[in-house]
């Protein structure tokens, strides 16, 4: 079964994005990457970045989608308006693809967890989403599990055994 989502969850210095990175080392998968800051709690600067990062894998993708967020208007926007543009363009992308999303846990803005709850709940069945973050966020994560849309991988499985631990240091000494 396809998962819609896979959370990477652990506290700083467990390596989530050292694995993530490892993955796509050795993976075939064409993988879009977004690291957030608390900036990117703006509603404008989040969709505009997550186009920019779509973009690596598909340069054609999200053209009206950046018109209408540059566009200088008082008023941005609906953000659902924004991703159905969005989300229509990545299903003209042919093939699977990811979408990490790093350093979750700096945003703290509602209109972003919508944001992203309703990417998940619209996106194309070629596109996996990860999210990795230092604490769960505010996503239907239970509704996910429920589903069986949801792989997790916590601290338990980010943390080396002794044995990996040497393994992993006698490899890089």
């Amino acid at each position: 079964m396809h998962r819609k989502l896979t959370l990477v969850s652990g506290a700083a210095g467990f390596g989530k994005t050292t694995l993530l990175s490892a993955w796509i080392a050795g993976s075939d998968l064409p993988v879009a990457w977004l690291s957030l800051d608390e900036a990117d709690s703006d509603p404008t600067r989040f969709p505009t970045y997550l186009v920019a990062a779509v973009r690596t894998i598909a340069p054609n993708i999200g053209d009206a989608v950046l018109a209408d967020l540059l566009e200088k208007t008082s008023q941005p926007p609906p953000t659902e308006s924004v991703l159905t543009t969005l989300l229509n363009d990545i299903a003209t992308i042919p093939d699977n693809f990811v979408l990490i999303i790093d350093d979750y846990h700096t945003i703290d803005a509602k209109p972003v967890d919508a944001a992203v709850t309703f990417l998940l709940a619209h996106m194309p069945a070629h596109m996996h989403l990860v999210v990795a973050t230092r604490e769960d966020p505010q996503l239907p994560l239970g509704r996910l599990r429920g589903g069986g849309q949801l792989c997790e991988l916590r601290v338990a499985d980010l943390r080396f055994t002794p044995s990996k631990a040497a393994g992993f240091l006698n490899g890089a000494m």
